[in-house]
């Protein structure tokens, strides 16, 4: 069985590069970083401050959004990290749910994000692509950039059978389920009791609640008022997003806080979150760290929250399997 991998992740704000180098000396293997331009500032940026403040730890997207950035100011972006953190950067894509439904659009289609991706891998790689009946390439002179082909591991983050079938085509890792070709990644929330205190402490449910809360964000902006209103505290917490303004205007809340904060109307759902995943003294969070590395998965993605990140990463770093 082959060692699981430790990482971590975390959205792309003042305190990045901090914590990136507190993750370097805590043992994480790689420090992984969101991308949603309306709740967030720029991944890339951040990853640029975190690469010159690091030597060892590897530095990786969860995930890139195809459209947020048209493709050459994508594949340049990633160009420019892999110069700064040489060896050390993995670009990982997804359908953007979250970042596009929050604007109002669809996520992207696993086509379209299959031919971002392509794209990206062929400029990427010295080689011209046609945007419209246009060709196009990486244009830098020697000094301005790395010089192409440029390598760069490329991952997905995709589910279901289609996904891992596109992933198997053309990626080099997943964020998803164990697959049976790729090296995989599961991205979780939790966190390491202090002695003597219990899961459904008032400490515990503001540490991992903004992860949790999330099954009733998606479930609004997938299925609507009657999907969300099936679940525990739903309807009320529905009825309170719903009177914030005209149905053109519901996805501008949905995600408030999203994975970072917790809103006032989310709290109450903190009397229905799961408070048994990964939570626990080191010892138990050990056993399900090492069922997750028996079952096939090579890293498991710590994403932290609540009002210590520091506290939530050194915690988390004691329960590495051994």
């Amino acid at each position: 069985m082959t060692a699981l991998e430790l990482s971590c992740g975390l959205p792309p704000g003042p305190d990045f590069a901090d914590l990136a180098v507190l993750a370097e000396e805590l043992g994480y293997d790689r420090v992984w970083i969101f991308d949603s331009a309306p709740l967030w500032e720029d991944p890339f940026v951040h990853l640029a401050l975190a690469a010159q403040r690091t030597t060892r730890i590897g530095l990786s997207t969860a995930v890139l959004v195809p459209e947020q950035r048209s493709v050459m100011a994508m594949a340049t972006a990633i160009a420019t990290i892999a110069r700064l953190a040489p060896g050390r950067f993995r670009a990982c894509f997804g359908t953007g749910f979250t970042a596009r439904v929050s604007v109002g659009q669809r996520p992207l289609t696993l086509r379209a994000l299959g031919e971002q991706v392509r794209a990206v891998r062929a400029l990427l790689a010295g080689e011209p692509i046609t945007l419209g009946d246009t060709p196009v390439r990486m244009l830098h002179a020697d000094g301005l950039a790395l010089s192409r082909p440029i390598n760069v591991p490329i991952w997905l983050s995709a589910f279901g059978p289609r996904g891992a079938e596109l992933a198997a085509r053309i990626a080099d890792g997943i964020i998803g389920p164990v697959h049976p070709t790729l090296p995989a990644a599961m991205i979780m929330s939790g966190t390491v009791l202090d002695p003597g205190e219990r899961p459904d402490s008032a400490r515990v449910r503001e540490a991992i609640g903004p992860w949790r809360v999330v099954d009733w964000h998606n479930a609004f902006a997938t299925g609507g008022a009657e999907a969300v209103d099936a679940m525990p505290g739903g309807k009320r917490w529905r009825t309170e997003l719903t009177a914030l303004g005209p149905a053109n205007e519901h996805h501008l809340s949905v995600f408030e806080g999203h994975v970072t904060h917790l809103t006032e109307r989310d709290r109450p759902l903190l009397d229905h979150i799961d408070v048994k995943t990964l939570v626990g003294d080191e010892e138990r969070l050990q056993r399900q760290l090492g069922r997750m590395a028996a079952a096939g998965f090579r890293e498991i993605v710590y994403t932290p929250t609540g009002s210590d990140i520091a506290r939530e990463l050194r915690r988390f770093a004691d329960a590495r399997p051994g």
